[in-house]
């Protein structure tokens, strides 16, 4: 008989306003402990020395992470021109020095402008892209730097925020895939500089914004005043942009048990499926021939603490 993780039944997204100093992977464990969850997962991981947005879901609302990774982001990220470091960031050393531009900002804002829309870029030795089965970052800590083939993003704004040398602020809303470490750096660059990124913040993870987040004080907060569930999103809440489709109680019955299902909504595609009495019963997809197909089912089954 296998052996279950033991945990609540709990199912709902937390946007963590994730601190600095922790990975994701620690705020993740330290969430999942604070609702005594069963199992918990993320939609896309935070550096270490980043703060912001870090989805965090929550029971069967897990399965629902690996449609949301395709999501555009908005940051705020702070750059030190005039030096590189070798991991792109503060926590990397200093690899090379260059001039710091000067007072004026006028320059900026066009420097910005050619990097907004679609650009390539070369992923960064400190990623967690693998490399003939290892992370890159573990071949970097081992002083080894491999081929990386350059990849599109699309960055939708570009924006700046401050200029004080050398301190660079700006505001940037992008695709999925996109480094802003390496942005820093090719925009340092562009201004006949060097630079790494001191500070980044994560603001959005779309459809979520930043008003919805809250951080682990207010967490524990919460847990002591016995509030804790009512910051909990519903586990579609990543999805709200797909098409519903609601079944009877026999249509209901067949897709939980993975069965195809006829005769749906004329709607093709990635669909959320709900059962009678509005229950969540997983994702699908919808075919031509208006059949469902189950993507994830979730299960709903209590377990003990």
């Amino acid at each position: 008989m296998s052996r279950r993780r033991k945990g609540r039944d709990i199912h709902g997204i937390v946007l963590l306003d994730k601190p600095a100093g922790w990975s994701s992977n620690q705020a993740v464990q330290k969430v999942r402990w604070l609702f005594q969850a069963r199992k918990a997962g993320h939609t896309g991981s935070l550096d270490p020395f980043a703060t912001g947005m870090l989805p965090i879901c929550l029971g069967e609302a897990s399965k629902t992470a690996g449609f949301m990774l395709d999501a555009a982001k908005t940051y705020i990220a702070e750059a030190r021109l005039g030096q590189a470091t070798s991991t792109g960031d503060i926590e990397g050393e200093v690899v090379a020095e260059a001039a710091v531009p000067g007072p004026d900002c006028a320059p900026i804002p066009a420097a910005l402008a050619r990097f907004e829309g679609r650009i390539r870029q070369i992923p960064p030795m400190y990623s967690a892209l693998k490399h003939e089965g290892q992370p890159l970052y573990k071949l970097a800590r081992a002083g080894r730097d491999v081929p990386r083939a350059a990849r599109e993003v699309t960055v939708h704004e570009l924006r700046l925020l401050r200029w004080e040398p050398p301190v660079l602020v700006f505001r940037v809303h992008c695709s999925k895939g996109t480094y802003v470490r390496t942005l820093a750096e090719d925009i340092g660059l562009e201004l006949s500089s060097r630079a790494h990124l001191t500070a980044l913040r994560r603001l959005a993870v779309e459809p979520f914004d930043e008003s919805d987040m809250v951080g682990l004080e207010q967490l524990d907060a919460m847990r002591e005043a016995g509030t804790l569930e009512s910051c909990l999103l519903p586990p579609d809440a990543g999805l709200q942009a797909w098409p519903l489709v609601a079944l009877c109680e026999a249509d209901a019955a067949r897709f939980g048990h993975g069965n195809a299902v006829e005769g749906v909504a004329p709607t093709a595609g990635l669909v959320r499926v709900y059962g009678p009495a509005g229950l969540l019963l997983g994702l699908g997809e919808v075919t031509g021939e208006r059949v469902l197909e189950a993507r994830r089912v979730f299960n709903y089954e209590t377990l003990d603490s």
